[in-house]
């Protein structure tokens, strides 16, 4: 197996995503059953059939497995395989609907309960926070790959900046108004739309 960009993938790696992957299922089918608070880390762990220890080895925190979000890896590998005469903004926008024009009905509920949780739990939403800088470094790293720019350059980061603050503004609206995935998905778009624009208002 090899990834889009023809790097292989070993069989461990596959693995190992498949087993966050069923952990965080099950976590995301007990949080939404029972209540976040109610669900212990054993009783994620015994319904994925893992150890505690096992658990603990792909989340950190009974938080993380909401927070983490499969879908980020897919994007940046998306975005970065989109046709180079392609301006950035214009690669996320098609990166976007791409991977969102990919989605299943499952992994949209999936998305969707992860997503009303970290809106509906406090801590889980304080952490969201401190989960933006991880992914403004992301961003800005996969953005100086593709035009061959220093990820350290100030104009690149400013630039970074500005794309992950029209997400976040695009993201709390949908959860706000209880949008689904795809309505998450047209909002970052016309926010990204708006940003090509100039802001203008």
């Amino acid at each position: 197996m090899t990834t889009s960009r023809g790097e292989p993938v070993g069989l461990r790696e596959r693995k190992k995503a498949r087993t966050r992957a069923a952990i965080q299922d099950h976590a995301l089918r007990l949080f939404v059953a029972q209540g976040y608070a109610a669900t212990t880390v054993e009783q994620i762990a015994a319904a994925a059939e893992v150890s505690p220890s096992t658990f603990f080895r792909y989340f950190p925190t009974k938080e993380d497995t909401v927070l983490y979000d499969q879908l980020d890896p897919v994007f940046v590998e998306c975005f970065l395989d989109q046709p180079a005469e392609m301006g950035p903004l214009a690669a996320m926008r098609a990166a976007l609907a791409e991977v969102g024009g990919n989605l299943g009905n499952e992994e949209s509920e999936r998305e969707r309960a992860r997503q009303r949780l970290i809106f509906e739990v406090p801590e889980l939403r304080s952490r969201l926070l401190e989960q933006v800088t991880d992914n403004l470094k992301m961003f800005n790293d996969a953005v100086a790959e593709r035009i061959g720019r220093d990820s350290r350059d100030a104009n690149l980061r400013a630039w970074t900046g500005a794309v992950i603050g029209v997400v976040v503004s695009a993201y709390f609206t949908t959860l706000e108004e209880g949008g689904s995935v795809e309505e998450l998905l047209a909002q970052v778009d016309s926010a990204l739309a708006l940003l090509d624009a100039g802001l203008p208002l």
